[in-house]
């Protein structure tokens, strides 16, 4: 079993998104290696796995405007 198996993921979402439970992106970023992503509307259903590079560079895309 690998590190990501073990590890429970620590779901965070924007604090501007407030507590209505509704359209808002969770992210987990405390698994080694991988970068969580779900829709809070459903967090049972599939998540999102992306290197913590990938997710760096997605990130910078968005602050740039793209």
């Amino acid at each position: 079993m690998d590190q990501a198996s073990r590890e429970s993921p620590v779901w965070r979402k924007a604090t501007a998104s407030g507590d209505n439970g509704g359209e808002c992106v969770e992210v987990a970023t405390n698994i080694p290696g991988a970068i969580l992503i779900r829709d809070s509307k459903n967090p049972t259903g599939p998540t999102l796995h992306i290197s913590p590079t990938d997710w760096t560079d997605f990130i910078t895309q968005i602050k740039e405007g793209h």
